[in-house]
């Protein structure tokens, strides 16, 4: 492994082109915070080059000072060896570096047009044929199939990033940073995407990924750099480095040394009377007629890619959309379809996928966004008292060991693994029978992926029922039971135990019709747990 403190990157060779970034012996320094110590990064024309850490290592506020947003304390940054612009300078940063965020930064109801081509006629008229053909000629140029004429909300999540990625390249920029870029893909789109990263990195366009999906890392990128705890651990070529010890630079401890707590254990009893049940429970377009038996104790996962419908039932089954046929119940009792408040009511908590859009309120305190389900426990006759709530957040920030200065900081200061946790906070608050986990994990870092899936394993283990949604492998460890879905049905079985290859063939359609108990195996809810549709 590479020592703590790196020298600064070597001089590239006379014949070699200068490197598309180098950040060397960066301080940051946010009040008493040491955010970063000394760090340097140095991303080569052409390369995609990994930038990988727990969450408050220090990426973001390296990202910040290398697009411009904060200005270092000490330290050098430079694009193709000349000098950062000055700060506050933004069309001369614009031209050198661009970043897309993992929450997409388009303008849903505008067209890719008028995206393309935002905030760059102040002053002019614009001819509206002109720009559409501008835009066309863009996106051509850099091989993006997407209309000019379509509404941003329309495009799938890959295409809005390759209209961001063009978008950049229309400045000039070469140097491109994803930041989570796949959180919210499916495994086609991130495929769709990264073929399209290669193409252009063949461009000589350089990328500077930022992921917490290590697999990815492996996938994509050549080099990749560590930070851990503000400080550069190493830079290593990704072939070279065997996955346990990229794992411990991230986290400081020896490879092979940890071992996590969330897998499944023991099996849920099948005498028990399940906390949730599904009869003949469908939505047209999304997911045919399904039985669910969900016992206490149990850990039930539902893995599928994004058009497999497996999100489509997370949300129906907590009221965010309307079942077509069919009924859920919770330890008996009906829950309304459609209703969120009657789910809440009858015992199901709710983890959403996008935390941004439907998990936090970023402008309100960590207190207000924890306790937003339990406001009626705040107190008497409907009013919500401060002392309460701050009491009630403390504990959950206890619990959940969120990392966060104190109950009354908004919550859009907390880095994404501490911001999942406060949204998983709101859904204990009302100490659910039922916990349904969309995608829990995405976007955040290993340690705090590891306490968030022990978190749904100890829902369980007091004798409530879990369902853990998701197409993350890791994420599905935890379960004590899995159910493949593909286009909408149910087409394999596993227990504990079952291998990558396995899951991930059944949920890619290439499954041959029989999981550990096939899918024949699911018509049982006593034998097995559940049942499913054949």
């Amino acid at each position: 492994m590479a020592p703590e403190h790196p020298a600064p990157a070597p001089r590239a060779a006379a014949d070699e082109p200068a490197a598309a970034l180098h950040a060397h012996g960066i301080v940051k320094r946010f009040g008493p915070t040491r955010a970063l110590d000394g760090v340097g990064l140095t991303v080569r024309p052409g390369q995609s080059h990994a930038l990988v850490g727990r969450n408050g290592a220090g990426k973001s506020t390296l990202v910040g000072v290398v697009t411009g947003l904060h200005r270092p304390d000490a330290g050098t940054v430079t694009f193709a060896g000349a000098p950062a612009p000055a700060f506050g300078d933004r069309a001369g940063w614009q031209s050198k570096i661009a970043c897309v965020y993992q929450k997409s930064m388009v303008v849903p109801d505008l067209t890719v047009a008028e995206n393309l081509f935002l905030n760059r006629f102040e002053g002019e008229r614009i001819r509206w044929s002109r720009l559409r053909r501008r835009a066309a000629d863009l996106l051509a140029e850099y091989g993006v199939n997407v209309d000019p004429d379509a509404r941003a909300r329309e495009l799938p999540v890959e295409q809005r990033q390759f209209v961001e990625i063009a978008r950049a390249l229309s400045f000039g920029a070469r140097l491109i940073v994803l930041d989570e870029p796949t959180a919210q893909l499916d495994a086609r789109g991130i495929q769709r995407l990264f073929t399209k990263l290669r193409e252009l990195q063949s461009q000589g366009v350089a990328f500077l990924f930022i992921s917490h999906h290590l697999q990815e890392v492996y996938d994509l990128c050549t080099t990749v750099t560590v930070y851990r705890d503000a400080r550069q651990i190493l830079t290593a070529s990704v072939a070279d480095l065997p996955k346990d010890e990229l794992v411990a630079a991230m986290t400081g401890e020896r490879p092979g040394a940890s071992t996590s707590s969330w897998r499944a254990a023991t099996r849920a009893t099948t005498a028990a009377e399940p906390v949730l049940v599904t009869r003949g429970l469908a939505l047209d377009g999304a997911f045919e007629p399904l039985d669910l038996a969900v016992r206490p104790g149990e850990v039930l996962g539902v893995a599928g890619a994004a058009a497999s419908g497996n999100t489509a039932l997370g949300e129906t089954l907590v009221g965010m959309r309307r079942a077509t046929a069919g009924r859920v119940t919770v330890r008996g009792r009906t829950v309304r379809p459609g209703s969120v408040p009657h789910a809440l009511d009858a015992g199901i908590g709710y983890i959403p996928e996008d935390r941004h859009r439907q998990g936090l309120v970023p402008e309100r305190s960590v207190a207000e966004n924890a306790t937003l389900t339990v406001t009626d426990q705040l107190g008497p006759w409907g009013t919500v008292l401060p002392s309460r709530t701050r009491e009630f957040a403390r504990a959950m920030i206890s619990s959940l060991d969120i990392r966060t200065q104190g109950p009354e900081q908004p919550v859009s200061g907390l880095s994404g693994g501490n911001q999942q946790k406060v949204v998983v906070a709101r859904a204990l608050a009302r100490k659910p029978a039922v916990l349904v986990a969309v995608r829990p994990t995405a976007g955040v870092d290993v340690k705090s992926k590891d306490a968030l899936l022990g978190v749904v394993r100890q829902v369980a283990d007091r004798g409530s029922a879990a369902v853990i949604i998701s197409d993350e492998l890791d994420d599905l460890r935890v379960c004590d039971r899995v159910l493949a879905l593909f286009h909408g049905r149910v087409v394999a079985q596993y227990d504990s135990g079952w291998s990558d290859g396995e899951l991930v063939a059944a949920m890619e359609g290439m499954h041959g019709g029989e999981g550990r108990h096939g899918v024949d195996g699911m018509n049982e809810a006593g034998a097995n747990g559940g049942e499913g549709e054949r």
